[in-house]
């Protein structure tokens, strides 16, 4: 049975909001979590092909003169579709970044066979009285120390991390499961909000 404690946490930074528009990734960064510890990170910027415009250089600190020089995405696509091989996959707002991920990894005919949970979803069950659900609040709610700069793929994917171990840990503390399967993971993120305690307990 796949842990939740064993899962590759990613994120995606981008030319847009979505591959359907032809946006591209340019930036993925991953960390590796086994029994509950990061034992391998992944950071590579990405050429997209084509320039960045300066809303997004502003909001990621990625600019055009960084991209110049990187690796295409396909070359990146390929290393990262080695490094998630055999592995669950997490990220916060996971949709967004699973759209990515599809989309590059068609182009180069490589895919995965891990599932994806979201984190996102997942706090929104757990912590419904946060003042919202993006990361930096979460951390913040947390009491999780950070030091770096958000929306950087790295350093977002290692927060995300760090926010996943600590819900497992909640999520453990309150349903008495001591190793949590990955699959209840998925179904806490599509439980109703008002069932969650109820669910917990369940389990």
């Amino acid at each position: 049975m796949s842990k939740a404690n064993t899962v590759i946490v990613l994120d995606f930074e981008t030319t847009g909001l979505s591959p359907d528009y032809g946006d591209r990734a340019i930036e993925i960064g991953a960390v590796r979590i086994v029994n509950g510890k990061i034992t391998d990170r992944f950071q590579q910027l990405m050429n997209p092909g084509r320039p960045i415009d300066s809303f997004i250089e502003s909001y990621t600190g990625i600019t055009n003169g960084m991209l110049k020089n990187a690796s295409p995405c396909k070359d990146v696509m390929h290393s990262f579709a080695d490094f998630i091989d055999g592995y669950n996959l997490v990220a916060h707002n996971a949709s967004f970044d699973k759209r990515f991920l599809d989309a590059e990894l068609s182009k180069i005919s490589r895919n995965y066979t891990g599932q994806f949970a979201c984190s996102m979803l997942m706090a929104r069950r757990l912590y419904q009285d946060a003042p919202n659900h993006k990361l930096g609040t979460l951390v913040k709610y947390a009491k999780i120390r950070s030091e770096g700069v958000f929306h950087r793929a790295l350093y977002d994917s290692e927060m995300t991390a760090k926010l996943w171990l600590v819900m497992l840990a909640d999520i453990s503390e309150r349903s008495r499961v001591a190793s949590i399967p990955f699959k209840l993971t998925q179904k806490l993120t599509k439980t109703p909000k008002k069932a969650v305690s109820q669910f917990l307990e369940s389990c």
